[in-house]
Parts: C-alpha cells; structure tokens; sequence
C-alpha cells in the first residue's frame, strides 16, 4: 500500500533541478532590476553657485572698527560676507590646511580653525598655524538694480584679491 507520505518524498534530483531553476529566476530578476536602474541614473541636487545677499546699505560697520563680519550665509552657503569702509568681499569658510570650517570670534576679531589652530585676521588674512595661505574668496559683484551677488563658482586665492570680482566698491 502506498501511503502519503511516500508521496511527498522528493528526489535528490528534482530538488536540485528546483534550486537550478530558482537560483537562474534569481539571477535574470537581478540583471533586469540593474538594467532598469542604469536607465534612471542617480542625480544630485546642488544649490545654485549664484547667491543674492541684498542691497550695500544693509551692511553696515558698527562702531569704530575697521569692517564688519557677517555670518548669516555660513551655515547654508560656507560664505562670510566682510565689510570694510570702502569695500566687501565674501570669504570661503573653509580652512586653508585641510578644509576645516573656522569659527568667527567677534571679540578677537579672528577666525580660528578648531581642527590644527590656523587663526585668521577679519579679512582672511592667516597670520598663525599650519594654514599655508589666507582664506579663499568668492566673486561678488553689484547688479544694475543695486542688489549685490556672490558666485561660488568662481574662487580668488590671495594672489588675485586685488582683482575686480574679488571685491566690490561700496
């Protein structure tokens, strides 16, 4: 007599046929899935190099000090924006050394870098530390409507800080 549970054996074959066919499933379902996913490639998303910050007159110097220090863009933009009697430039906050981000301490007047000590006058000038140039600046200039713009596309090391483009006439 034959039981049901004679029945339900399977073979060492047909089980081994069955994970043969399984695993060559898997494989064509894998190489589909990498096929449609190169069609759809992934993109990022980056902010626009070009950046508006307002009018000459909302950035003034406080008391007698020779310029001013604006931290508004820092954290969204890594730009400080510096505003001296005649002139603004917008510096690059990001260190010289190894592209740590400094800090601006207002009461010194400095930018110091936490990672290796570089310190940095208010204009980006580095006077100590391993930092072997001032900071970097972006382009600024002042459109015809009087709104000025900062274009991170374009960067000036110290040797062209005295380039129109590296700083603006206020």
């Amino acid at each position: 007599m034959t039981t049901d549970i004679n029945k339900a054996n399977i073979s060492r074959r047909s089980l081994l046929q069955i994970a043969g066919w399984g695993s060559l499933l898997a494989t064509f379902g894998i190489a589909i899935g990498s096929g449609l996913r190169f069609l759809y490639p992934r993109v990022l998303f980056e902010k626009p190099s070009t950046f508006k910050i307002g009018a000459p007159d909302d950035f003034k110097i406080n008391g007698d000090s020779d310029y001013q220090v604006y931290e508004i863009w820092k954290a969204e933009q890594s730009v400080w924006i510096v505003r001296e009697k005649n002139r603004m430039y917008a510096l690059y906050a990001k260190c010289t050394h190894l592209g740590c981000t400094p800090n601006y301490f207002a009461d010194d007047k400095v930018f110091k870098c936490p990672c290796h000590g570089s310190q940095f006058r208010g204009n980006g000038i580095n006077f100590t530390g391993p930092a072997p140039r001032p900071l970097d600046r972006f382009n600024i200039s002042i459109s015809k409507e009087g709104i000025i713009a900062v274009d991170k596309s374009r960067v000036y090391t110290f040797k062209e800080f005295d380039k129109r483009g590296a700083y603006v006439e206020v």
